[in-house]
């Protein structure tokens, strides 16, 4: 394993910088599909250092911050009941509902644990016969296998008290809504590291094709990223639209074939509402029939809830790329890390707490 500073060498960094404002004849928008590329952005200061040759635009590539609010409700009917015990990963639990969160649940008596795994959900179920243990099954596709791992761990155990609460989605179909919209400003993609070492780069290329946009996937420390703006913003300036990677000490075409194999086994593709965006179809997971037992929503009867968002938080927007979350009327007044309005606020990769957090408060450099 090579140490990271050798991703994080300022000299390095500066020829990439000095690079990429030399080649670029005009400003480039480019958009990361990955809360954790935001906040290693923000943090490191390259947008900032890049000045006129970028603006990044932050996609929805948190997937604290998408889960829907009705989800989001579903999951504080479920952990309010005194038969259950309701596990999370802690970035969950200060996400507001329409009400309240599951901290304030927490907070009231409800049996809300955090754990650091989902296997750690099915421990508590074999040492809990006498209650129902839901585990909030949220993310991308790269926490969805360890999550499609747990149901089949339970399966195999024989716990008839294990249930999923499946929030999983999928990002090609969010890049295609981008991509598809009347709004839409992106010239060029990178593409989230993570989510490439499960599912591959091959399914990017249709997007390549269909949208002539160039789409480059990268890594998460601030070389990873000069190296794949880099490589955007040459493949701009030369008017061609592909696909490369420029994460491969973890990322290949194929992916890791055996959590993809879990996935197919475990989950099938289904339409999924986007906190803030709306109904993108194909973009989710959902339980296949083999594990309906499993299914939370089916066992508590919540799937029929459903909400609308506050009309003063404009996540969805910024989800979207449309506006930065400094632009936002609400940013640092009525929506703080302490009050927050939505989940972008809250979450270790949402935008709008990376602009707080790293003093983005301002007017935008390309408003």
């Amino acid at each position: 394993m090579r140490y990271l500073d050798e991703f994080r060498d300022p000299l390095a960094a500066r020829t990439l910088v000095e690079h990429i404002k030399r080649r670029a004849s005009r400003t480039w928008t480019i958009m990361e599909v990955c809360g954790g590329q935001t906040h290693s952005i923000i943090r490191n200061g390259i947008d900032q250092l890049l000045g006129d040759a970028v603006e990044f635009i932050h996609g929805p590539g948190c997937p604290v911050c998408v889960t829907p609010l009705e989800m989001i409700d579903r999951a504080l009917e479920i952990a309010s009941r005194d038969d259950v015990i309701f596990c999370s990963f802690g970035d969950m639990l200060r996400v507001p509902g329409s009400h309240q969160d599951l901290f304030s649940v927490r907070a009231r008596g409800g049996d809300v644990r955090i754990v650091y795994s989902p296997l750690d959900a099915t421990r508590i179920a074999a040492d809990n016969p006498d209650k129902k243990v839901v585990f909030f099954g949220v993310g991308f596709e790269t926490t969805a296998p360890a999550n499609a791992m747990s149901v089949v761990h339970a399966q195999r155990l024989g716990l008839t008290n294990f249930y999923l609460l499946v929030s999983h989605v999928l990002v090609p179909p969010a890049m295609t809504a981008i991509l598809s919209s009347p709004t839409n400003r992106v010239q060029g993609f990178l593409g989230a590291g993570h989510v490439c070492t499960v599912m591959g780069t091959s399914e990017y290329a249709p997007l390549v094709q269909k949208y002539g946009v160039p789409i480059v996937v990268s890594g998460f420390e601030p070389l990873d990223l000069l190296e794949g703006v880099r490589q955007l913003v040459d493949l701009l300036e030369d008017g061609k639209a592909e696909l490369r990677n420029a994460y491969p000490r973890a990322v290949n075409n194929a992916g890791n074939v055996v959590a993809q194999q879990t996935l197919d086994d475990v989950f099938i593709v289904t339409d999924r509402p986007w906190r803030g965006i709306g109904m993108i179809p194909k973009s989710g997971w959902k339980l296949s029939p083999r594990y309906t037992a499993f299914d939370a929503e089916r066992e508590f009867g919540v799937g029929h809830l459903e909400v609308e968002e506050s009309a003063e938080c404009h996540s969805g927007e910024v989800l979207q790329g449309l506006l930065k979350p400094n632009e936002c009327p609400a940013f640092g007044k009525s929506c703080t890390p302490r009050t927050p309005l939505g989940a972008t606020m809250v979450s270790s990769e949402g935008a709008c707490a990376a602009y707080y957090q790293f003093r983005r408060l301002g007017a935008p450099a390309h408003a």
